[in-house]
């Protein structure tokens, strides 16, 4: 059986794509979650990574970082990781590493943290970019290719990658066009992004970086979160 190791679910959108991947395609995996600690976590994860981040995939002896070789490797032993028609394929796959190596505003300004609703202090050029980008994608894989997922009727490989956007327009309240609300809603709908969803609200750490994070991007008028234990 797969050994994923994660970090936190409320702030990890690498973790999330690897692991709500297996939990929706029904690949058996333990998950091993190490909370983000305060400074740098290098060090620590490396006991288990050889990049020192996460999220990190364990098949016996074979070791595989980075959230994108892991969907590759999954990929070549279980079915439905990417579409079956190849030009559906090459799409998905293009979009996932557009996502992969992009959205560097969207990642800046809106960082991942389940739990909160913030209101931005704005939204500049760049982050408008990123998410007229999003609208498009999204619009276009349901159109193109029939819903209710990016490329086709079966969750995969692309939808696992733009999950976390999903929280992100949640937790923001970023406005998206009708095709692209529709498709982030139904997300979050996912019964395994319910289960990273409720997981996220009940873990008690808080790491001061990542929500300095936040608090750098607007401001938050809702926590969800549980309440962190007394010090």
């Amino acid at each position: 059986m797969y050994t994923l190791y994660i970090g936190n679910k409320n702030y990890s959108s690498w973790s999330l794509r690897p692991w709500v991947l297996l939990r929706a395609l029904g690949i058996p995996f333990e998950e091993r979650l190490v909370p983000f600690e305060e400074g740098a976590n290098w060090k620590r994860f490396r006991d288990f990574s050889q990049s020192g981040l996460v999220p990190c995939l364990h098949d016996g002896d074979t070791v595989v970082w980075d959230s994108l070789a892991i969907t590759e490797y999954v990929a070549e032993a279980h079915p439905g990781v990417w579409p079956a028609a190849r030009a559906t394929r090459a799409w998905a796959r293009s979009v996932v590493c557009e996502m992969h190596s992009g959205f560097f505003a969207l990642r800046a300004q809106c960082p991942m943290n389940c739990g909160i609703r913030a209101e931005l202090d704005g939204i500049d050029k760049a982050l408008r970019r990123d998410l007229h980008r999003i609208d498009e994608i999204w619009t276009e894989g349901q159109l193109q290719h029939g819903g209710p997922f990016l490329a086709g009727p079966a969750f995969s490989a692309a939808d696992a990658f733009f999950a976390p956007v999903a929280f992100r327009v949640q937790s923001y309240g970023l406005a998206l066009g009708p095709h692209a609300m529709a498709y982030a809603a139904a997300l979050l709908k996912l019964p395994a992004m319910r289960e990273w969803y409720e997981a996220a609200l009940a873990e008690p750490w808080r790491e001061a970086q990542h929500e300095a994070e936040v608090d750098d991007a607007g401001r938050v008028v809702q926590d969800l979160r549980r309440a962190p234990p007394e010090p």
